[in-house]
């Protein structure tokens, strides 16, 4: 019981700056943007400016789940954009060239992440590439790949099922937000409701005292790469079905990198050892509501970039433990 509550502590001490900057980018916006709370009701669901920052931002959280896992076992993933793109395109082309069911597109878009995930933990953990290297052979090969599918074309569908999994909502909740809590329901029950969880932090801390210690290391950074494979393929089905299309060029283009951000906000260590899905998700939603308030603000694109960057640089330093123990000092 103790051990456990020192786990939670933890956990929540790691997702703590993330938290902070989410708050201050709320209190900004409750002084300096007008209407940023207001809620109404539209069509029977939820809408405002604070429902598109946590609907929005549902795609950057489900990767930035996947992603801290991988970075926890030392490792990184630099194509979940071209799994979604894949995802997207496999469920696509399933239902408007194949005439197959939404529910048989729904499972190919995740057996296709989950092999794709395989296929990178089979490289790092099998092959002993550099996780760098491994993965970004399925980021380039990846998006190919789903040209391939759609024959270089945005192949456009109009499926009830499909449609609902980004447009529909439940009791006035998108069901964006609805697939992301419920991925971030499931990655806590699986990481700290089993010894996964534990298995992860030892194989990213020390990978050789692990293996004596009785981890399968290999069996846990594959396990990771699927499972982050799976949440890419989740957040395809989101971006193909918000446009109703798959869009092989550009599903995905780039998120990779507001992944490892987003992570690594949240209080995952990129050397690997510790993690917190919370937090990760906290990062998420910094990220989205950053660029929306920018825009709600009429922030030039071109100055968009800097502020972000200026942003996302101070929380990164708010995380480095160095810093703090700099002004811990100071």
């Amino acid at each position: 019981m103790r051990d456990s509550a020192r786990a939670a502590v933890r956990a929540i001490g790691r997702a703590a700056p993330a938290a902070a900057a989410v708050g201050l980018l709320l209190a900004f916006n409750a002084a300096f943007t007008p209407g940023f709370f207001d809620l109404a009701v539209a069509d029977g669901r939820l809408a405002g400016s604070l429902v598109d920052v946590v609907n929005r931002g549902a795609v950057v959280a489900l990767l930035a789940l996947g992603m801290a896992l991988v970075i926890a076992t030392g490792g990184v993933d630099l194509s979940v954009g071209a799994v979604m793109a894949i995802a997207g395109a496999t469920a696509a082309t399933l239902v408007a060239q194949h005439g197959a069911s939404p529910w048989a597109a729904i499972a190919g878009a995740l057996a296709v992440g989950a092999a794709a995930g395989a296929f990178n933990g089979a490289l790092v953990a099998g092959a002993g590439v550099q996780p760098i290297v491994a993965t970004l052979v399925l980021m380039v090969a990846g998006r190919g790949a789903a040209q391939l599918l759609t024959g270089g074309q945005i192949v456009t569908f109009n499926d009830p099922v499909l449609n609902f999994i980004d447009g529909g909502f439940v009791a006035g909740v998108p069901m964006p937000v609805l697939i992301a809590a419920g991925a971030l329901a499931l990655g806590l029950a699986l990481t700290r409701g089993t010894a996964l969880g534990l298995f992860v932090e030892a194989t990213g801390d020390n990978e050789r005292a692990a293996r004596l210690a009785g981890v399968r290391v290999r069996a846990v950074k594959a396990a990771a790469y699927v499972l982050c494979g799976v949440a890419a393929s989740v957040a395809g089905l989101l971006a193909a079905s918000d446009i109703r299309a798959a869009d092989a060029n550009n599903a995905g283009l780039y998120l990779e990198l507001d992944a490892i951000l987003a992570a690594v906000l949240g209080g995952t260590a990129l050397r690997g050892g510790r993690f917190s899905l919370v937090g990760a998700v906290l990062g998420a939603l910094f990220i989205q509501g950053l660029t929306t308030t920018l825009y709600l603000h009429d922030v030039s694109p071109n100055a968009t970039l800097a502020v972000k960057a200026g942003a996302v640089l101070a929380v990164c330093l708010a995380v480095s433990e160095r810093v703090r123990a700099w002004v811990g000092r100071k």
